[in-house]
This record gives structure tokens, C-alpha cells and sequence, in this order.
């Protein structure tokens, strides 16, 4: 999987950790959080998903990377918002162990393009479910940058 940095260009999983861990060694005094989160665009008969990762240096700011994919058919709402959070998942998983066999102990939240106003209300206790039970901390809209405002961004 190919991931693409606005400041870097393209880069691969390893690539993106060790800009991770670099990022964290600069300022060792400073406390991070890993944020992760995947918007899905429908566009005619494909679908565009874009996952985001994001390093936030807590009140300074925060370096982002993000991979895309298109699938060559639709999944209904319910599909794709499962999906986009287990593609959200698969991606903390990796990293998170990455970081912890150095010892880093960084927050990390996922975020998920739901909220309590439109279509997805009724998925919220389910897919929230899904990720705290997979040991993450949870965001969903308006809290939910990541995925609504990062990783929409890049769904166009």
C-alpha cells in the first residue's frame, strides 16, 4: 500500500513510520497522539476510499499522510461505513505495533465518518462498538476530523 505525503510525495509504510518516529524525536517533550480515519466519495459506478493517518504534536500543529484506492463497484451506506472503519483499523493495528516495539506510548483514536444527524445515526453504537472493542479510542462527527475533514478531503 502507497501512501502520499503533501510535504514528501509517495511513500511506503515504512517510510511513513520512520516519518512518524523522526517527527516524535524532534520533540520528545511534547506529547503526540495517532489519529486514523477513512472517507468513502461513490462516484458513478466505482467508489474512491481514502484513509488519512495523522500525527498530532498536541497544541502544535500535525503532519498527515493518506492512501487511496477505488473499488470498481458500489457498497451500500451500511458496507462502506463498516468498511471504512475496518480499513481505519487494519492501519492503526500496523502502526500502533510498530511504535510500541520502540516503546512509544502514543494516544490513538480512530476516527469515523458517522454522526448523530443523517443517515448514519443508526450505525453509531455498532461501528463504535467495533473499534472500542478492538482497544481504540473512538471519535465520531463533529469530532471526527480525521475521517470528515482529512480523508473527505482527498475522496474529490
Amino acid at each position: 500500500m502507497e501512501y502520499l505525503s503533501p510535504t514528501k510525495g509517495r511513500l511506503t509504510i515504512d517510510e511513513v513510520f520512520s516519518e512518524i518516529r523522526a517527527y516524535i524525536d524532534r520533540n520528545p517533550e511534547d506529547s503526540f497522539r495517532l489519529i486514523i480515519g477513512t472517507d468513502s466519495q461513490v462516484r458513478h459506478d466505482e467508489t474512491c476510499y481514502v484513509t488519512a493517518l495523522i500525527i498530532h504534536r498536541k497544541g502544535k500543529g500535525a503532519r498527515f499522510f493518506y492512501t487511496r484506492h477505488y473499488e470498481p463497484y458500489s457498497r451500500a451506506l451500511r458496507q462502506r461505513i463498516f468498511y471504512e472503519a475496518s480499513q481505519s483499523l487494519s492501519v492503526a493495528s500496523q502502526v500502533f505495533s510498530k511504535l510500541a516495539e520502540l516503546g512509544q506510548d502514543i494516544d490513538v483514536e480512530i476516527h469515523l465518518d458517522v454522526g448523530n444527524n443523517g443517515a448514519t445515526k443508526e450505525l453509531i453504537k455498532e461501528v463504535v462498538g467495533m473499534v472500542m472493542g478492538s482497544g481504540f479510542t473512538c471519535r465520531i462527527k463533529p469530532e471526527s476530523y480525521g475521517a470528515s475533514t482529512v480523508a473527505d478531503r482527498y475522496t474529490k
